[in-house]
């Protein structure tokens, strides 16, 4: 009597320890929400950070391109930007000539004054009437403006394509994302031919 009793004990306890097994069991397979997803997608470092990318070449051009493993492109960049800056010194450098130039000429005639720094001219300029320095003088003048607003578009540009690289550095191009050209019947059209399908798995 007394085994039936602990058999008939054992046997209430079997139902409640397999629904915890379930319990647990369901437990474990449970899938993420999306509150869970978005916090692990937000813990997720990424290996290319496109606000750090734009900062460092922002500073220093092309450190972000460094920074995104795209050697090749620092030349490019430096090659710009170095033309630009060139440009803008030989305009700047010739703007201040002509425009002595032009104030000793105009001086000499008007006041009768400056006749001494008439030897500092550039010997190129000499020759040169007024007008044709007061021209010379406004086209370089106008040069350093565009020269400068130049640089200061590849420099602009160097910090873009840091920025728009790094943040593609994570775009998915894996074997799930797919385009083929697939010849036959089209379903979509009901004709044959040449389809451009763009699969997702």
């Amino acid at each position: 009597m007394c085994r039936l009793i602990k058999i008939f004990r054992i046997l209430l306890h079997v139902p409640v320890l397999v629904a915890g097994m379930n319990a647990g069991a369901q437990e474990t397979r449970i899938p993420p929400t999306d509150t869970t997803r978005a916090v692990a997608d937000s813990q997720r470092v990424r290996p290319y950070n496109p606000k750090i990318a734009a900062i460092r070449s922002a500073i220093v051009p092309g450190l972000g391109q460094i920074y995104n493993k795209k050697y090749w492109k620092v030349p490019i960049i430096y090659a710009a930007l170095g033309t630009s800056a060139g440009i803008f010194v030989y305009n700047l450098k010739n703007y201040r000539d002509t425009k002595f130039a032009y104030r000793v000429k105009y001086n000499m005639r008007v006041f009768r004054t400056d006749s001494a720094s008439f030897s500092q001219i550039k010997d190129h300029l000499k020759p040169l009437s007024e007008e044709s320095l007061r021209f010379y003088r406004n086209q370089y003048r106008r040069d350093i403006d565009y020269s400068a607003l130049f640089f200061l578009v590849f420099w602009g540009l160097n910090v873009v394509d840091a920025a728009v690289d790094a943040h593609l550095k994570s775009f998915d191009v894996g074997p799930d994302l797919g385009l083929y050209i697939r010849p036959g019947k089209s379903d979509v059209a009901g004709t044959h031919g040449i389809s451009l399908v763009l699969a997702f798995k």
